[in-house]
């Protein structure tokens, strides 16, 4: 039986987003101006732009930003919150509506954990980078431990359906090796999450969010997540896929 109230759940877990983005504005963009540092002069993607976080952030710092993600609802968001030099399109990341080489920097923040292919998405974001161009991609980043990674995997899963699998660091460098991009500089760091916050987050409530608890890897109270960022360069006669 279809549950009836999804989309509100849907459209409240949207406002929440949006509304913890605008409270994490200021930390974001002073964290990318520091690790991306550019030029100015760019024209910029960020696929997965939900309610345009990264977007919002790269806005001040390059020419042009354009935001792709599928649901309309974050984009339109997004578009209440957009600067003047920055655009949001309704796309699949894995199938850009752009041509190749467009773009001279693409980015990617916390998406790839929420798509089924993520090395599609990979290979999209590199498409459309020139030549010499960059990569910027974050994302939450698998245990090494396989049974570790399994947990946490199944606790998103049960807090978020719309989450897949995080990848591990490994198999994401082995991506970045596979499409021709060449590491520019990294960091990784922590986020420790509140559990009662982040499953409100998500709207996670009922039987899930009873079934999340169960799940948490690191108790009832906290979760602590690792996040890796990764700045590339997209070297000659990379293609993507």
């Amino acid at each position: 039986m279809p549950d009836d109230k999804a989309p509100d759940r849907w459209a409240e877990s949207a406002e929440r987003m949006a509304a913890r983005q605008d409270a994490r504005a200021a930390e974001l963009a002073q964290k990318v101006r520091a690790f991306v540092l550019p030029r100015g002069d760019e024209r910029a993607l960020d696929v997965g732009t939900g309610a345009g976080a990264l977007a919002l952030a790269l806005a001040p710092l390059v020419r042009e930003v354009v935001g792709v993600d599928r649901s309309p609802e974050l984009l339109a968001l997004a578009r209440e919150r957009a600067a003047p030099n920055t655009t949001f399109v309704e796309a699949d990341a894995e199938r850009l509506p752009f041509d190749d080489a467009s773009f001279d920097l693409a980015c990617t923040l916390r998406t790839l954990h929420h798509v089924p292919r993520p090395e599609l998405v990979l290979a999209e974001l590199v498409r459309v980078t020139r030549e010499g161009g960059r990569v910027l991609v974050v994302d939450q980043i698998a245990p090494a431990d396989p049974l570790q990674a399994l947990a946490v995997d199944r606790f998103e899963r049960a807090r978020d359906p719309g989450h897949t699998r995080l990848l591990p660091e490994i198999d994401l460098r082995q991506l970045f090796e596979a499409n021709g991009l060449v590491l520019v500089r990294d960091r990784s760091e922590t986020e420790r999450r509140p559990l009662d916050a982040y499953l409100d987050l998500a709207c996670c409530t009922g039987d899930a969010r009873e079934r999340a608890i169960e799940l948490a890897p690191h108790g009832a109270e906290s979760y602590t997540a690792a996040l890796g960022w990764y700045f590339l360069s997209r070297e000659a006669g990379a293609a993507g896929r």
